[in-house]
């Protein structure tokens, strides 16, 4: 498979999860709630989709995939954690309460502590850090998975 193939892929798997992302969060966040501390919609969504997107993408490029399945699929799988990682780094700076979010997150864990703003600091980014790991362990593990199979399931013609 060559360079242009795999980024077309993980580009596809891109679009087909900005594609199913927005409803799935819509209809899992009012199905399981948006206000619980653990926010099951969101990250229910999250897994759904990074499933469905490399799913979607190995069915549409099996045929390139066949030749040398495990390597282009962990490169694809690789490429597409690279820029969920992107994105989860992005995310905190254009979110205005991120901050917040984690400074409550840490009062509710530890009530009654105060932290001076260099240790808040460390905190969220300590907060980030779990963030976009998850992201990126998750984007692999998913996509690895959602492309083996979909490649799985559209098998190539014999000639």
């Amino acid at each position: 498979m060559k360079f242009g193939d795999l980024v077309m892929s993980g580009a596809t798997i891109a679009v087909i999860d900005a594609l199913i992302a927005a409803p799935l969060e819509i209809v899992l966040l009012l199905a399981l709630g948006i206000s619980d501390m653990n926010n099951w919609g969101s990250l229910v969504s999250l897994i759904a989709s990074f499933f469905l997107s490399a799913l979607i993408s190995g069915y549409i490029f099996a045929g390139k995939l066949w030749e040398a399945r495990r390597e282009a699929i962990t490169k694809i799988a690789v490429l597409w954690a690279a820029l969920n990682m992107l994105i989860a780094l992005i995310i905190p700076a254009s979110l205005a309460h991120w901050g917040l979010k984690a400074q409550e997150e840490f009062q509710a864990m530890y009530p009654g502590t105060t932290l001076s703003t260099r240790e808040w600091v460390t905190w969220e980014v300590m907060t980030q850090d779990l963030a976009v790991f998850l992201t990126v362990v998750m984007a692999l593990v998913l996509g690895f998975i959602g492309l083996y199979i979909g490649s799985m399931l559209r098998k190539p013609k014999k000639s």
